[in-house]
């Protein structure tokens, strides 16, 4: 059994998989600076200096906080600024992700349609070509 666990975890497709997830999680910090410190301020400032992420409705009859934090610390509350940021993200990486995998499809459709130069016909078919085209002419 703890051969066949070795012999999985060697396998290409699991330590693929390893080396997206790390690369992914890496990926997801920087897309959430890129919606959080660059495109959300400026979303922000073209509404009027609004920050998505303090947009928000009291649930509880208790919440009267102007900020998200010192809301959900008095009672419930449903935060659709957070959920717009993170839609935006997910836009953002799912865009670029389209973008990479079209890429990649453009590099293999060009390798495929670029078909190989056909091999020199041996010398005896080139000699008999040659011969029969001569006879063509004659004619």
């Amino acid at each position: 059994m703890i051969a066949e666990f070795k012999e999985f975890i060697a396998k290409g497709n699991v330590m693929d998989l390893a080396v997206g997830v790390i690369i992914g999680g890496a990926f997801a910090l920087i897309t959430g600076s890129l919606v959080n410190d660059v495109i959300m301020p400026i979303i922000g400032a073209i509404f009027g200096g609004l920050d998505f992420s303090n947009y928000f409705i009291p649930l509880a009859d208790g919440v009267t906080a102007s900020s998200l934090e010192a809301a959900r610390e008095q009672g419930a509350v449903l935060a659709y600024g957070s959920f717009l940021t993170v839609v935006l993200n997910f836009i953002i990486i799912a865009w670029i992700i389209f973008l990479m995998v079209r890429g990649v499809n453009n590099m293999r459709r060009k390798e495929e349609a670029a078909p190989e130069a056909p091999a020199a016909p041996p010398a005896d078919v080139a000699l008999l070509t040659e011969i029969r085209d001569l006879l063509a002419k004659g004619r």
